[in-house]
């Protein structure tokens, strides 16, 4: 074989390996003409047989046709020519063009099922069975929309028998589960994709596609929480693979119908060229269908001017690509039409873009808000309508009785009752205004300087309406929103003092309410309480502090006599909340938590639980810090589920991420991830996504970690890391979140990934005081490099881990690096074996010498190190010996290593026995291996004696299973 030859060959299974696209299709075209110029007839066949499998799996499958009917020729001509690899790949591949010819709309039916019969009548002649036939026979059916040719395809492709030519399981069972989805049987669907989805049957594409496909069926079947973990993990495994445009348009309309038209839309802007590529004109019309379903929903929400993703070269708004989309699958549904004679094709793409959400909002964990509201166009002028009449009466009435009974809803109440009033209701007294303006200050989201002015303002109109103790109440509640500025606690102080006195004074005389004068001091209180926060140093901070008990206990000794009057049982909780302040301040974890729980029962045996909510968060936090998980969460629970209707969004964010953090606090993480996946939509719902919204997703993603759901915690932790910086969440979330998205990569087999987060997080920590995560983080990194077969790399990881180590005195952690650095050097295109046993004596140096130093209690850990470096360093010994083991005198040599590895493991102690037993059949082996099978009998039965008894975690049956066959192997030796 000439080195061309060679070379071609080697290039094209480098080739093979490549991404998929345009630039390993051209790759394949550049060999192929190299293998025709070479005179090699075998070679030419197989690199036809390489471009057919680039082009398949790729945007360009319309280019199969041309060499598939050349290789096809070649058979006929000379089959000579095929090996038995090439000529079942050729047979194989038929699958592949006969399907993809019913993709092409301009191919004529006619030909379609020409070659399906040819298919059939070389399958027959060939001896293979029917069954890659007929499911090839029901595509084209399903294509036509002729369900009875359809059905008898179906049943006749699972009778058929399972040869070689079968497609794999995997894909087999996809294409059943989609048959049946299609027909409405969405259970039936997912039962057949189980084997696939649980990772019973695999392929290059598969569990991909499957996951893909069951979005839908899920959701209608009412398991939205499944779907989203469907998307999370087959997106990721979609997103870098050109071929799966069909998969692609699967995941943009899960996120259309789900309330994630965001998440669609940065799906949509990742790959433009999904807009024009024309080889597969099929999955093109499927993925404009989508699109066009996806701006119809943003249009719907009120964002059709909103700029969007779309093909390259114009900018495009939401309503343009829809129109665009909409008209380019249509079109193309009607030439599949044409082409058939049937509407089928037509039918479906009409119900696809008719498609309506199948939820409203379904969380995936990822941030993706909803899009910006959409900018005001000025509408052209029209004529006024006349406005609605209002019953301003009943308005008035029901913002009262809300006022009357504390309900949050009294904000809302009154802003209807303003609006009301400005638009030709009756007219509002001055004390309805100062009503208004009260309520505004107190739930409008003011700043404070604005709330202090709208308080002032109702302060006034109580007055003019003569309700002088409302009106104190109102100037209190000013000078609190004063204190809220910075430094402002003291001049509020100052200007509160003669209201309470006033209030005080209106209430010994019938004039005030113990509502409205115990509301007076309550804002005292919390002025006292904004001192605290304000002080400058140590001594004015316990100044404040002491005048704060003061207050709270004042406000108390009123409103506890007067418990049973109107709207006091608010300020005996807030009393109490604030002398819980108080014990937290001064380090009283539990006086604390004692007064928050007793301020929020008060609040809930009064019927107004909504006010015990901050009393109750603040119980369940003091209880988590005190490990008192049980509590906390009825605690955490309590909160949400009484703030939950009342709170605004960021709120509820926090609400549950403290139910989520407690829940994991006590080791219940499903719920836990539960919690943390509301607390994250509810930070984006409050424009929180990057702040509140990314510690929410940074957690998820370790929980999901924790759950063994790798694939979902992958997409939520490399979604999540653009919006963690070590300015806004620490150093330690950004190196926390490489960490477990380095293990969760490792998880699903992406050890070259997993490594350069685990290195972006060691650089981080290289700069930290305690450099055990540093040493710890490029040590997991050289394991990474080190499965991925990144030799040259993996040993500068493990090179600079061991230094670290070695500066931590971690001797046995030192110890573990030197072993594999031995390893690698005896890989292909490394140093060799005298390098490898130079690293495996300096292990040997660094246990001996730890030894020497005598660290208590280290001995029997030290022993077994020592004892491991010298097994490997026989096994290394052996395994790199170029002659027959009989032969070789190397082999004694290992022997010996092995030996003293027995023996140390023996020193250590019994409980390194399961070491010792390993290290004992590894010496029977070899004795075996030596012509000593007597010897080698021994050592099993050695084995054998020492696990006669079983282990729990099952190492003593798998050494008793050896330990049996290395007598056998004995016996015949």
């Amino acid at each position: 074989m000439s080195a061309d030859v060679s070379a071609i060959r080697r290039a094209m299974a480098e080739n093979g390996r490549e991404p998929e696209g345009p630039a390993r299709n051209a790759r394949a075209e550049r060999l192929l003409a190299e293998a025709e110029s070479s005179g090699e007839a075998a070679l030419l066949v197989e690199a036809l047989v390489h471009q057919l499998e680039v082009y398949n799996y790729s945007s360009e499958r319309d280019k199969m046709f041309v060499p598939f009917a050349r290789l096809l020729r070649l058979w006929d001509e000379r089959p000579g020519d095929f090996d038995e690899f090439t000529a079942y790949r050729l047979f194989w591949m038929f699958k592949w063009v006969s399907g993809s010819l019913v993709d092409q709309p301009h191919i004529p039916l006619a030909a379609i099922e020409k070659w399906q019969g040819e298919m059939e009548r070389r399958y027959r002649l060939a001896g293979h069975s029917e069954r890659a036939v007929r499911q090839g026979e029901l595509e084209i059916a399903r294509h036509l929309g002729d369900l009875p040719r359809a059905e008898r395809a179906y049943a006749a492709w699972r009778a058929a028998d399972r040869d070689r030519m079968a497609n794999c399981h995997a894909c087999e069972l996809h294409d059943q589960g989609d048959w049946l989805a299609e027909r409405g049987r969405d259970a039936e669907a997912l039962e057949v994709w189980a084997p696939v989805l649980n990772g019973e049957h695999t392929c290059a594409h598969e569990p991909h596609a499957v996951l893909a496909a069951s979005l839908l069926p899920l959701l209608r079947t009412g398991r939205p929480e499944a779907a989203r973990a469907h998307h999370l993990r087959g997106y990721r495994m979609v997103r870098p693979m050109e071929s799966m445009r069909g998969s692609t348009a699967r995941h943009i309309e899960f996120c259309a119908l789900t309330g994630n038209e965001a998440r669609a839309l940065e799906i949509l802007a990742e790959r433009p060229s999904y807009f024009t590529d024309s080889g597969n004109p099929a999955s093109l019309m499927e993925y404009l269908a989508v699109t066009a379903l996806l701006m119809d929903r943003l249009t719907a929400l009120g964002h059709g001017g909103q700029p969007v993703p779309g093909p390259a070269g114009t900018g495009w708004t939401a309503a343009a690509l829809a129109a665009h989309a909409r008209a380019g699958a249509l079109e193309l549904a009607a030439r599949f039409d044409e082409r058939n004679g049937t509407g089928r094709v037509g039918t479906l793409v009409r119900e696809r873009l008719e498609l309506r959400p199948l939820v409203d909002r379904l969380p995936l964990g990822v941030r993706a808000g909803r899009p910006a509201a959409p900018a005001r166009v000025p509408e052209p002028a029209a004529p006024a309508p006349e406005p609605a009449s209002v019953d301003l009466a009943a308005l008035l009435a029901e913002a009262r009785r809300l006022s009357d009974a504390q309900h949050p809803g009294a904000g809302a109440a009154w802003a209807a009752v303003s609006r009301a009033g400005e638009t030709g209701g009756a007219g509002l007294s001055d004390h309805d205004r100062a009503c208004v303006e009260d309520h505004r200050a107190m739930y409008g989201a003011l700043e404070p300087a604005g709330a202090a002015e709208a308080f002032e303002t109702a302060a006034r109109l109580y007055a003019a309406a003569d309700d002088p103790g409302e009106a104190a109440a109102a100037a209190g509640r000013a000078g609190y929103a004063r204190a809220l500025e910075p430094g402002g606690a003291d001049g509020a102080l100052a200007s509160v003092t003669p209201v309470l006195e006033r209030v005080l004074a209106l209430h010994a005389e019938g004039a005030a309410t113990a509502r409205q004068a115990s509301a007076v001091l309550v804002c005292r209180a919390r002025i006292l309480g904004r001192a605290v926060e304000d002080a400058a140093d140590e001594t004015a901070a316990g100044q404040a502090l002491t005048a704060l008990e003061q207050g709270a206990r004042a406000l108390l000794a009123f409103a506890e006599p007067l418990r049973g009057e109107a709207g006091v049982a608010t300020r005996i909780a807030e009393g109490l909340e604030l002398l819980g302040d108080v014990a937290a301040f001064r380090g009283d974890a539990h006086g604390a938590l004692e007064r928050y729980e007793r301020a929020a029962a008060e609040t809930g045996a009064a019927g107004l639980p909504w006010y015990g909510v901050e009393c109750l968060a603040k119980a369940a936090g003091l209880a988590a810090q005190l490990e008192e998980y049980e509590r906390a969460e009825a605690a955490a629970r309590a909160a949400l589920e009484h703030g939950a209707p009342f709170v605004p969004a960021r709120g509820r964010a926090r609400l549950h991420l403290r139910l989520a953090e407690i829940l994991a606090a006590g080791g219940q993480f499903t719920e836990a991830a539960e919690q943390a996946l509301d607390a994250a939509h509810w930070a984006d719902e409050s424009g929180e996504s990057a702040t509140l919204g990314a510690h929410a997703r940074h957690l998820l993603g370790g929980w999901l970690l924790r759950l063994d759901r790798a694939a979902e915690a992958a997409a939520v932790l490399e979604a999540v890391l653009p919006d963690l910086t070590a300015e806004e969440h620490g150093e330690g979330a950004v190196v926390q979140t490489r960490w477990w998205l380095g293990e969760a990569l490792t998880a699903l087999r992406e050890p070259r990934e997993a490594a350069a987060h685990w290195l972006r997080a060691a650089d981080i920590a290289r700069g930290w005081p305690d450099q055990r995560d540093h040493a710890m983080l490029a040590n997991l990194a050289a394991q990474a490099l080190y499965r991925a077969g990144l030799d040259a790399e993996a040993e500068l990881a493990y090179a600079r881990a061991g230094e670290l180590w070695r500066g931590l005195g971690d001797v046995p952690a030192l110890v573990r690096t030197l072993r594999v650095r031995a390893w690698i050097a005896v890989r292909e295109g490394r140093p060799g074996p005298a390098a490898a046993r130079a690293f495996m004596a300096e292990a040997v140096r660094e246990c001996e010498a730890a030894l020497v130093r005598g660290a208590a209690g280290e001995a029997p850990r030290l022993l077994a190190e020592l004892a491991d470096t010298h097994r490997q360093t026989g096994e290394l010994i052996a395994h790199a010996c170029p002659g027959e083991p009989g032969e070789a005198p190397e082999y004694e040599e290992a022997l010996g290593y092995v030996d003293r590895a027995v023996a140390l493991y023996a020193e250590a102690g019994d409980g390194f026995d399961p070491l010792r037993t390993s290290a004992e059949l590894v010496a029977g082996w070899l004795e075996a291996d030596l012509g000593r099978p007597d010897a080698a009998r021994e050592r099993a039965r050695r084995v054998l004696g020492i696990h006669s008894g079983g282990a729990p975690d099952g190492t003593g049956e798998e050494r008793r299973a050896e330990a049996e066959a290395l007598l056998r192997y004995a016996d015949r030796a």
